[in-house]
Parts: structure tokens; sequence; C-alpha cells
């Protein structure tokens, strides 16, 4: 029992780095599963002494639902992203937005960072010092209104969800 406590010393992070690795490689051959598999055990327990701390995660269905309204944005958002690409050069006004932060667990202000730059049309570029405010960088954001509209959609569809999650 005890070198199972120190050999998975993270399930969740183990499976994750596990299910990752496999999508990356693209591979179903046995040499990308084993190697999938040692790296899935090695890296956080490696990590381990660094001391981490675990954010627990309060609503799981917060978190599905989370998950849904990302994928279902970046799939909206390269549509939306290549139409302006596409189309002619006044459709595209770029503008760095400063978004303020009210979330405080650390998982969460780097998730925030990620799905807003994961999103297309949007790039997380600077987090201040004191992790009250996230520079994004907008591909297209013409003037005050559409700037306040970023920043609130930011704070709605994820910054919301993620205070729920790790609250």
């Amino acid at each position: 029992m005890k070198l199972r406590g120190r050999l998975l010393s993270s399930p969740l992070t183990s499976a994750a780095l596990f299910l990752a690795w496999v999508m990356l490689n693209e591979s179903a051959s046995t040499g990308q599963w084993l190697l999938g598999v040692l790296l899935a055990l090695a890296i956080p327990w490696l990590l381990a002494p660094l001391g981490f701390t675990r954010s627990p995660v309060r609503s799981w269905s917060v978190l599905l639902r989370l998950v849904v309204v990302v994928l279902w944005d970046i799939l909206r958002s390269n549509l939306e992203v290549a139409r302006r690409v596409l189309g002619p050069d006044a459709a595209i006004q770029p503008r760095f937005v400063w978004v303020p932060i009210d979330l405080q667990d650390p998982l969460a202000i780097v998730l925030l960072a990620g799905i807003v730059t994961t999103t297309p049309g949007t790039i997380s570029c600077e987090l201040s010092d004191d992790h009250r405010w996230l520079l994004v960088h907008a591909l297209h954001a013409p003037d005050d209104g559409a700037a306040a509209a970023i920043v609130a959609d930011i704070k709605a569809r994820y910054e919301g969800p993620l205070a729920e999650v790790f609250g």
C-alpha cells in the first residue's frame, strides 16, 4: 500500500498526463502507451517534493459545464476568427484589454489564462504582479464598449464558473 501511495502520488494528474500523451501522439502503439504510463507515473512522483498544493474541486458538474462552454467557444471563435482574417482589413481592430480577476486560487487563475489563450481571438499576455489583473490581447475590439463586452464575457463565461469550481 505504501508503494502504491508513493508511486501513484496523484492519480488524477497521472490519468490526465497519460491521456494527453496518447492524444498528442495520435498513436495506439504499445511503445507510446508504455512511454505514456512511464511519464504519467514519473512526472507527479518527481514533482511531489516541490510541495505543490492541490486545489480541491468543489463542483464537478460546474467543471463539466465549463469544459462544454470552452469547447463550444473554441469552435465558435475559430469560425469568427476565420471570417475576420479572410474578410476585409477593417474587420480586425486589435486592442489590449485589462481584465480584473477576483479569483484567489492559483490553479483557477492559471486555468483562466489558459482558457482565454485557447479561445481563438484572444491571448493572455500578462498577469499583474498582484494577480488581480490579466492583460488580454483581443483580435477585434474597436471601441471601449467592445472591450467592456470582452471583459464581461470572460468574467461571466469563465471566471464565474472557475470561482464555483475552486472557490
